[in-house]
Formats: C-alpha cells, sequence, structure tokens
C-alpha cells in the first residue's frame, strides 16, 4: 500500500491528511490555542473522592475537573508485584497495573493513548462499563453533580479510593481522554512517555520487549543496552522496547534513554516547586508526535507546504529513519496544497451527514453524544440487468458501503457506538460474507475497535476506542439558532403557544391594550393562515392588541406588555 502525508501549517494551525493509495483515510488537526492535552503530566489536586463509585474528581487547571479511577492510581503494592515481575512480555506488566483478568497483547502504536499502560487502564474501565451497560462518570456542574453507573462490590479493586486519596491532596498524574461533550479529562498516575524505539514508564521497575520482535539474541541486546544505562546514570522507571528497536544502534536507543531521563528529571523538579493545577510535561507538537508513531517504509512522500517545518521535519527523519529523507518534500506552489490534494474537498464532504457511493447509493451519518448512526441507501443504484436479484444488488451496495463507511469512521475520527443499518439481506451467507468484510476494513484501522453483528437484519455495532473529539466537533459549532438540534418550532406552533400565553394572563393585564413584539416570520402567519388565532386574542383580551415584528428576536421568542 503506498501512503503519503500532506502537512499543511500556517503558525495558527496545523494540519496533517494521510493519504492511502491516492484517497484521504485520516485527519489531525492542532491550533495553537487549542492544542489536546492527550500525553500532558499534570501537578493536579483532588478536588473530590466518591467511595461509592471508587472514583475521584481531580482539578488540572482545565474547565471541567478530570476524573480518575481508583485502578489508575499507583499504590505501593503495586510496585511490589511489578518488582518481582520476570516476564519479558511487557503486557504482562501492563496487566498488573491495569487490574486485568488476561494480559492484554502489547501495541506498538503509541498514537492512540499514550502507550500501553494507558491503553489497557482504558480498555479494562471501557469492559467493565459496558458489560454493565453503563458510563463513566461526568462531572456536570460546579457542585461536582456526578452521573454514572454503579459497580458491583464483586469487581471493585482491594484497595479503596479513600484509603489513597483525600480531598486536597496533590497527585502527579496524566491525560489519557480528552474532554469529550460533557465528559472531563480521563487521567492516570501510570505516567507513560513514548519515544521512537521506547516506550518509558516511571511509576514501575521493569525492562519488557516487544513480541514482535522474536529474536532471542536481538531481544537480549536491546535490553543489555537499556540495562547499562539505568546502572550507569542511576536511570528509574520501566521501559517497553518497541518493535521500531529491532537491529537499530546503541546510539539510536540510548538516546532516547537520555531524553527520558532529562524530561523526567524536569519533572520531578517541576513536581516539587509548582503549586497545583500545574503542567508540568506538555506532548509534542502534532507532526512529531505523528512522524514518531506512524512513520514507516511504506510512505512514498512526507509534502509539506512551511519551510520552517520542513526544516524541522528533515532533522527528525534524519535521526529516526535516515534513509526516508529523500521522501520529505517541500511544497512550494501558491496553490494551497490541501486543495492540490484533494484532502480539502475530503474536510468538506467530512463535515455533511450524507456521503455518496460510487455506485449511486449512499450513506447517510449522524453523530449524537450517545452514538454514531450510520444508514445505508441503495440510493440511484437500480442493479444489473445481468444478475436480475434484489439481493445481488443489496449485497453489492452494503459490500461498498462498507468499504466507505470504515473510511469515513477513520476520517471524521468517530469513536464510541457506532451502530451500522445496513440494508436488509434474506440469505445468511450474504449477512456473513458483509459482517466479513466489517471485520477485514477494521483491520486498517490503528484504533482499537470491534464489531458485533446483532441482528438478522443488517445491523451492525461497532465499538470504537474513543481518545479526541472527531473531525466535526473540532471544526464546528452547534448552531445558534436551533442550538444543535436541527430544528425549531413551526410558526403555526409559536402562535398557539402566543394563544396559549394570551389566555393565561388575559386577567392580570392592565392597560388600554397590548403590545405584542414577535419574529417577522410570526407577524406574517398572525396576519395570513393563522388569521383566525389572533382574532381569537383579541376575543379573549377583549382590548385591540398592537403587533410589532422584530428582527431581533428569535424565531420562537414574543413578548407580551400592556400598553
Amino acid at each position: 500500500m503506498n501512503k503519503e502525508m500532506i502537512i499543511s501549517s500556517n503558525g495558527h494551525d496545523t494540519r496533517v491528511a494521510i493519504l492511502e493509495d491516492d484517497q484521504v483515510v485520516e485527519i489531525f488537526i492542532e491550533r495553537e490555542n487549542q492544542r489536546g492535552v492527550v500525553g500532558n503530566v499534570y501537578k493536579g489536586r483532588v478536588s473530590k473522592v466518591l467511595p461509592g463509585m471508587q472514583s475521584s474528581f481531580v482539578d488540572i487547571g482545565l474547565e471541567r475537573d478530570a476524573f480518575l479511577y481508583v485502578s489508575e492510581v499507583v499504590t505501593p503494592a503495586e510496585f511490589e508485584k511489578l518488582e518481582s515481575a520476570e516476564d519479558d512480555d511487557a503486557a504482562a506488566t501492563v496487566a498488573v497495573l491495569a487490574d486485568a483478568p488476561e494480559p492484554p497483547a502489547e501495541s506498538d502504536d503509541a498514537s492512540g493513548a499514550i502507550a500501553v499502560a494507558a491503553v489497557a487502564v482504558e480498555r479494562t474501565v471501557e469492559r467493565r462499563a459496558s458489560a454493565r451497560g453503563g458510563r463513566e462518570p461526568r462531572d456536570d456542574s460546579s457542585s461536582g453533580s456526578t452521573r454514572g453507573y454503579a459497580r458491583d462490590d464483586r469487581e471493585r479493586p482491594e484497595v479503596r479510593i479513600e484509603d489513597l486519596l483525600k480531598e486536597g491532596q496533590e497527585v502527579l498524574v496524566q491525560v489519557v481522554k480528552e474532554p469529550l461533550g460533557t465528559k472531563g479529562a480521563r487521567l492516570t498516575s501510570h505516567v507513560t512517555m513514548p519515544g521512537r524505539f521506547l516506550v518509558f514508564m516511571p511509576t514501575v521497575d521493569h525492562v519488557g520487549v516487544s513480541r514482535k520482535i522474536e529474536s532471542r539474541e536481538e531481544r537480549s541486546r536491546l535490553r543489555g543496552i537499556v540495562k547499562e544505562f539505568r546502572e550507569e546514570h542511576g536511570f528509574t522507571g520501566g521501559v517497553i522496547i518497541r518493535t521500531a528497536a529491532s537491529g537499530r544502534s546503541k546510539e539510536d536507543i540510548v538516546s532516547d534513554l537520555a531524553y527520558f531521563h532529562q524530561v523526567w528529571t524536569e519533572i520531578r523538579s517541576r513536581m516539587e516547586t509548582r503549586r497545583a493545577p500545574a503542567v508540568l510535561f506538555q506532548e509534542q507538537s502534532l507532526v512529531t508526535k505523528l512522524l514518531r508513531d506512524l512513520l514507516t517504509e511504506d510512505y512514498s512522500a512526507i509534502r509539506l507546504d512551511n519551510e520552517q517545518e520542513h526544516r524541522r521535519v528533515l532533522a527528525l527523519v534524519e535521526r529516526i529513519m535516515p534513509n526516508l529523507v529523500p521522501r520529505v518534500k517541500l511544497y512550494s506552489k501558491d496553490y494551497p496544497i490541501f486543495e492540490e490534494y484533494g484532502v480539502q474537498a475530503e474536510i468538506d464532504k467530512a463535515l455533511r451527514s450524507k456521503v455518496w457511493l460510487k455506485s449511486g447509493g449512499y450513506l447517510v451519518i449522524n453523530q449524537t453524544e450517545a452514538l454514531v448512526a450510520i444508514d445505508v441507501n441503495t440510493g440511484r443504484y437500480v442493479g444489473k440487468k445481468s444478475s436480475g436479484r434484489l439481493e445481488d444488488t443489496i449485497v453489492k451496495t452494503n459490500l461498498e458501503a462498507v468499504k466507505e463507511i470504515v473510511r469515513q469512521i477513520r476520517l471524521r475520527d468517530l469513536g464510541g457506538i457506532i451502530v451500522l443499518d445496513l440494508i436488509d439481506m434474506e440469505e445468511k451467507k450474504n449477512r456473513q460474507k458483509v459482517f466479513q468484510e466489517v471485520e477485514k476494513e477494521l483491520r486498517r484501522d490503528r484504533s482499537p475497535s470491534k464489531a458485533i453483528q446483532v441482528s438478522d437484519f443488517g445491523l451492525v455495532i461497532v465499538t470504537r476506542k474513543r481518545v479526541k473529539q472527531s473531525i466535526e466537533r473540532q471544526l464546528t459549532d452547534p448552531c445558534p439558532y436551533c442550538s444543535g438540534s436541527g430544528s425549531i418550532k413551526s410558526a403555526s406552533t409559536i402562535c398557539y403557544e402566543i394563544l396559549i400565553e394570551m389566555k393565561k394572563i388575559a386577567s392580570d393585564i392592565e392597560g388600554q391594550g397590548v403590545l405584542l413584539r414577535v419574529n417577522p416570520d410570526i407577524g406574517r402567519a398572525l396576519k395570513e393562515e393563522e388569521s383566525g388565532v389572533f382574532r381569537e386574542m383579541q376575543h379573549i383580551l377583549g382590548k385591540p392588541i398592537t403587533m410589532k415584528p422584530d428582527a431581533h428576536l428569535h424565531h420562537e421568542q414574543f413578548d407580551l406588555m400592556a400598553i
């Protein structure tokens, strides 16, 4: 597969598009005044401890308090377990941290959550929540009221949150999930820092090696480099050696270790000197993170339109993958780079609910706070004469739709529960064929996801890890007129509401008459199609009504006052 990375940077925001075979599949956006917080390390203050939910809210300086669950708090008992661990597999270490029933397979992709430990914690909490049909708590007001799910006593960890944290206590935490909607950020005290070749876990003392490095000699060599550095520099903390480290020189591995050592020393120093809430460490820029986590031999080109960013990328690529330096290209045309490569058109389409398929069918994508619903329709596609079967037409549309659905999920960065309403199919083999296509396409996605076939009529549910806001939430605001509902009350409905209000206050109105201020559309309706309602108002009052249209009034607003 041929991949390209297109980077547009103008000093105010940075946009990155990932192309696979000339098709846009992922978009990343970072604005200077709205940088994401995933990966940042904070000195926070516990604002509330909730024993009934075995969780706490922590003030880290964001608009809403962040959420910290008991299994994500480091305790001395966990250190003892980790220090005695002998397993080469870093996933076993992560399982202890996450209080997971089985060790999850290690991931080498650190871009979604911050590395394996945080991912494991997240999956464990989400798995338990979904099993009980619940949600994580959220802080809905300044008073700190919460909504969430009650955990079964049997599922609670032995260590209780009230034994670990007290209100007002200062804690070192890292964000593993952006604030989404009414929910605050998700936190962990198991700090992890991904590098190009290693993942640093300062709160544990264990050296793990990726399963994908199969050579015993290579595993031993890499482990030896890490242990030698630890001994020479008094370096504490755990390290996971990533697949990318295989075959790399000692200098490359030591470079990552030296960077971690420096950063962690600075964090500890700031922890002692700064008052909570305070940022102790901020994740690297969007471009640096993506190159660190995504860059492989598959990329045929990295194109940038900013000379300063081009120099930075060249220096970074030369350090981590010097053979790819010739593929870093500066785009010098005046025409916008995103327009040149068709990225802007895809962003515009990603903000619409309807997506057309090449065959003539189409998708309708509706994003809500609770879930994402995707409906598939045959549209203009009526099949081919050669087959003559409705079932064949439906199957072909569904198969084409599945490819586009997964691309749109990745492009729009949709997460949580995603319901796919495919066109009904009668034959079981066809339903299975389409479901297998869903699973196959989801394997292209870096974010953890799972598909479940829940009905014989084409309904499929996909759960996908959500770490940050979708592209729609990043680029748009709710309509100020309809408050994001997508509809407003009809003119007739407003006229009837005015009539009801008139009946309620008729006996209390003093004066010679009444002044009625309404939106011009409502005024027109009261004079024309709803003139009977206006006459009834005058009859109820027994006084003249002066109607005054006011364009500054919202469609649903009106004012009644005695004159």
